[in-house]
C-alpha cells in the first residue's frame, strides 16, 4: 500500500479564495447519477474542498461524511447551516473510517492524488454491497494541450507564484480565452477545433468562475489524467453489478463513472 499523501497549501488557499455556487456542473458531472440518488441515503464525500458540493448533497441526504486532507474546517464552516453533515480530515489514499456507505461520491479529485489507483480501491472499501459509486475525473483522452502544454508550463513557471499572483495570471488568460470562445468557437462547422464542446460551458458559466476552472488548472500541485483503459479497469463487472456501470465522457475532457457495488465481489477486485 502506498504512504500517506502530504497536505497541499494550494487547494486550502483556493478554496479561501474562491468559492463555486454553479450547481448545474454538479449535476452534469454526476450523469447518469441524479440528486435523487442521495435521498435518504448515508453518503460519502471523498474530498469535499470549499463544501460547495456538501451543501448540494445534503438537501437531500440524511448524512454526509465528507472527507478532505486540506479543507475539512473550511468546509465545516461554510456548511454550519446543515446538521446532517460531518466533517473528517483525512487521506483518501490510507483513511479507514470503520463503515459502509450507501453512496460514495468523489468529484474532481482522484486525479490530483498520489495513487489513484489506491484511492480507487479505498472508495471501493468504503462503499456497501449494491451502494452506489460515483467518480468525475479528467480524462487523458481529449486533454493533450493540458497534459503537454499547460502541464509542463505550471511546472516550470507557475508553481512557484503566489497564490494572488497566480490569480492575477489567471485572469488574464481567462479574459484572452474569452475572444475566440465568443467567435470561432461559436461557428457550427468548426467542430473540429480542440476543446469545441468543452468552450460551450464558458459562455454558460459566468468570468469568475472561469477564472476559477483556469485558476484550478494551474494551481494543482499534481494531475494524473485518466485514460479510458483505467475507467474500464476500475469499473470492472467483477466488482459493480451488471448493467449498473456506465463510463461517460463529458465534453470530451473527462469521465464520469458509476457502478453500484456487487453484491457478491469476485476474489480478482
Amino acid at each position: 500500500m502506498n504512504g500517506p499523501q502530504e497536505k497541499s497549501s494550494e487547494w486550502s488557499e483556493q478554496w479561501q479564495i474562491f468559492k463555486d455556487n454553479e450547481r448545474f456542473l454538479f449535476f452534469d458531472w454526476i450523469q447518469p447519477a441524479s440528486i435523487d440518488d442521495f435521498r435518504s441515503k448515508d453518503v460519502l464525500e471523498c474530498g469535499c474542498g470549499g463544501g460547495h458540493h456538501t451543501a448540494i448533497i445534503a438537501e437531500t441526504a440524511k448524512n454526509v461524511t465528507a472527507v478532505d486532507l486540506n479543507t475539512a474546517e473550511l468546509a465545516r464552516q461554510r456548511c454550519s447551516n446543515f446538521d446532517n453533515v460531518g466533517f473528517i480530515e483525512a487521506d483518501l489514499n490510507t483513511m479507514d473510517l470503520g463503515r459502509e456507505f450507501d453512496v460514495v461520491i468523489c468529484i474532481g479529485v482522484i486525479h490530483h492524488t498520489d495513487s489513484p489507483d489506491q484511492v480507487f480501491r479505498n472508495l471501493y472499501k468504503h462503499l456497501r454491497p449494491g451502494g452506489k459509486l460515483i467518480i468525475w475525473t479528467y480524462s487523458a483522452e481529449g486533454n493533450a494541450l493540458v497534459r503537454f502544454a499547460v502541464e509542463p508550463i505550471r511546472k516550470l513557471f507557475l508553481r512557484h507564484l503566489s497564490r494572488p499572483a497566480l490569480v492575477t495570471v489567471s485572469k488574464i488568460l481567462t479574459t484572452l480565452v474569452y475572444l475566440p470562445v465568443y467567435s470561432v468557437y461559436c461557428i457550427s462547422w468548426m467542430k473540429w477545433l480542440p476543446y469545441y464542446d468543452y468552450f460551450k460551458n464558458f459562455r454558460r458559466l459566468s468570468f469568475d468562475r472561469n477564472v476559477l476552472n483556469v485558476f484550478d488548472k494551474l494551481n494543482a500541485p499534481q494531475t494524473r489524467f485518466t485514460t479510458r483503459e483505467t475507467c474500464e479497469n476500475w469499473m470492472s463487472g467483477s466488482r459493480f453489478e451488471e448493467g449498473s456501470i456506465s463510463i461517460k465522457s463529458y465534453l470530451n475532457v473527462s469521465w464520469t463513472l458509476v457502478g453500484s457495488k456487487k453484491f457478491v465481489v469476485s476474489a480478482k477486485v
